[in-house]
């Protein structure tokens, strides 16, 4: 399968995304699509982090199956991803991240990707990353909910390291709320992002 991968993509390029740490933190609509496409590009090691299970009103929008209902987030998203990539290597977090842990769990990530749901959490893991781990990159999403338009949601460049997806605008308090569509869209700009930094093509 990898060499599958370095025909594909070239093998220069795979080879740095085979060296690659990538933390995903929150595995829910945004966060489920981000790992697996990061798995099918061949990111060599993944590292996963969510306290929640899995619900019947995540199957709209999430990576997850019906057999999957009330087993942990982190371990759902494994077994399917073994089954996708089974190359990449896991490491799972059945945790709630906080400003106490957060520092350990993404010590050994090369870029990180902020998939949660709340304004407190994003926030949180943002002044955490920005203030604390300079050296790393961090790509957050704001903005995805709703039947807008796909053309919205975007990626900025807010500072060297600092990257962020979505419209900017739309909440799910603002009426329709998460549709399934729309979320992949802005998880699918979040993972590009995370391969466009590793083969040095950086936004402007």
């Amino acid at each position: 399968m990898q060499a599958a991968l370095r025909e594909r993509q070239g093998a220069a390029l795979q080879e740095r995304f085979s060296a690659a740490s990538v933390a995903v933190c929150g595995l829910g609509g945004l966060g489920s699509h981000i790992a697996v496409s990061l798995a099918r590009a061949g990111i060599g090691r993944l590292i996963l982090i969510d306290f929640d299970r899995v619900d019947v009103t995540n199957l709209h929008r999430q990576e997850y199956k019906v057999s999957q209902v009330g087993w942990y987030k982190t371990e759902a998203l494994r077994e399917n991803l073994l089954e996708i990539a089974p190359y990449t290597q896991y490491e799972m977090h059945t945790v709630r991240l906080d400003e106490h842990n957060a520092a350990k769990l993404l010590s050994g990530a090369d870029l990180i990707c902020e998939a949660f749901d709340g304004a407190e959490d994003k926030a949180m893991l943002a002044g955490v990353v920005l203030e604390t781990m300079p050296e790393k990159y961090l790509i957050a999403a704001s903005g995805m909910a709703g039947l807008g338009s796909a053309n919205a949601i975007r990626t900025r460049r807010v500072t060297d390291r600092f990257y962020l997806c979505g419209d900017g605008v739309s909440g799910v308090s603002d009426g329709l709320g998460l549709v399934s569509s729309r979320v992949m869209l802005c998880a699918a700009h979040q993972a590009h992002m995370v391969l466009r930094i590793l083969a040095n093509e950086c936004e402007p």
